[in-house]
């Protein structure tokens, strides 16, 4: 009796794992299909959905694994052919204006040059108080304020005021320096955007509008912005978010390059093995 009973709890256990590998290998067909048809997410879902309601159905498991490194070569494949053909079109509109603007660059200091509008070359703007701005190949914008005068005013930040009497104003600079040219006093503050207290925005929001700009410093001193130097600002922002953009993408596609390389070991190393 003992025997019989034994053999049907054995037979009962063979039937019962028979069941589950069946019923996971639903889900695993499943998966494959929406593999097939592109619904990467679906495939996923389907091959998560295995683990978690048939833990004992190693078999298929083992099958949904490999599934998986399929579907997420896919995925990664087909962002990387998205963000390629994404780059290519913000090449194309930043060949088209690149033109536009000057390009400084050190090759023997410098590893990244920058771009800033034409009108605010150095050359044509020695002895004069103004806001300067450029932005570096990766995209990330910068201000520099410059004094100009027969007293030092020791500034270390700026507030700019629209008509309507709104502003903004930077924190002190982490970046500035004073110097003496032929008894003229050169100060000059530098504030990335980003750490500037959103001055560059605010100017990019008012930019058709008249705008004083006030030296925070021992001494006050203010001037008003050009229209010229309005015109550099808004040009010069509007590139950085296309260089900076253009940075962001080939970010991503080297993510993308680095988790097709990490899949694919790990398939090569799954072939091995099922092989030994």
């Amino acid at each position: 009796m003992k025997k019989v009973i034994l053999l049907a709890c054995l037979c009962g256990t063979l039937f019962a794992c028979g069941d589950v590998e069946k019923k996971a290998g639903e889900k695993l067909q499943a998966a494959r299909q929406a593999f097939e048809l592109g619904n990467y997410s679906e495939a996923k879902m389907q091959i998560d959905s295995i683990k978690i309601l048939y833990p004992k159905a190693f078999e298929t498991r083992r099958a949904g694994i490999g599934l998986m490194q399929e579907v997420e070569l896919k995925e990664q494949e087909k962002s990387l052919a998205y963000l390629d053909s994404m780059l290519q079109v913000k090449q194309a509109e930043f060949d088209a204006v690149k033109g536009k603007y000057t390009f400084e660059k050190d090759a023997e200091y410098q590893k990244i040059g920058h771009y800033l509008h034409p009108s605010q070359v150095l050359e044509k703007n020695l002895h004069r108080s103004y806001l300067r701005f450029q932005v570096d190949e990766t995209g990330v914008m910068s201000m520099t304020s410059i004094y100009c005068g027969s007293h030092n005013i020791h500034h270390v930040a700026v507030k700019v005021t629209a008509p309507d009497g709104s502003f903004a104003e930077t924190p002190a600079s982490k970046d500035s320096y004073e110097t003496t040219d032929l008894g003229e006093k050169i100060e000059k503050a530098d504030y990335k955007l980003g750490e500037d207290g959103n001055v560059m925005g605010f100017l990019y929001l008012n930019k058709d509008k008249n705008i004083k700009v006030n030296y925070q410093g021992e001494r006050p001193y203010s001037t008003n912005m050009t229209p010229a130097d309005r015109q550099a600002l808004a040009s010069v922002y509007e590139l950085a978010q296309l260089l900076s953009s253009m940075t962001e993408i080939k970010k991503n596609m080297e993510e993308a390059n680095l988790k097709i390389e990490f899949v694919k070991k790990k398939m090569e190393e799954r072939s091995n093995k099922s092989q030994e």
